[in-house]
């Protein structure tokens, strides 16, 4: 199984500062988004959301607030036709030595476990930070970052200007 791993704050939603998040309701999608996943699907790829959620466990947001916020982002691109297979997160602080925070491989080592036939060589990670960029790299697998700059060997690793660029990509 060919996946798609996104990155969910600021590559499929916005993303604020860390404190500004116990006020937000309601996800807000960034441009080319819905069209990007759209069009990941229609190339014959799962969607798999791997997300940093560290703002729970420091304090900034509930689970609860957490999971609304999902929720209505997974509803909305349920409206869209968009499949996404499913969504992993992690409420790690950034200091708390879990396995699963990105760059770490947890999540994707639980989507693995969880969807055996998985094949990381026809899989690729997505996202907007360095984290994204290097969880690609520990995982071996192919990465987009956008507008990410690496100092990191680039064999794998493509630097998109905006979501949209993918399209050239897959």
């Amino acid at each position: 199984m060919k996946v798609a791993f996104f990155d969910r704050d600021g590559t499929i939603i916005e993303d604020y500062p860390d404190h500004k998040w116990t006020d937000i309701k309601n996800p807000v999608f960034l441009a080319d988004s819905i069209q990007t996943l759209k069009r990941v699907n229609q190339k014959g790829n799962e969607i798999i959301i791997i997300t940093n959620q560290y703002l729970i466990n420091e304090g900034f947001i509930t689970v609860e607030q957490y999971n609304d916020i999902t929720a209505k982002m997974l509803y909305e691109l349920s409206c869209h036709k968009i499949e996404v297979l499913d969504v992993f997160h992690c409420p790690h602080r950034r200091n708390e030595g879990c396995d699963c925070i990105k760059p770490e491989i947890g999540m994707i080592r639980k989507a693995i476990m969880k969807y055996p036939n998985i094949s990381i060589e026809q899989s690729f990670m997505v996202g907007d930070s360095i984290v994204d960029v290097e969880l690609a790299i520990n995982m071996e697998m192919r990465g987009f970052g956008i507008g990410v700059e690496t100092s990191f060997d680039m064999k794998n690793i493509d630097v998109l200007t905006n979501l949209k660029d993918l399209y050239s990509y897959i």
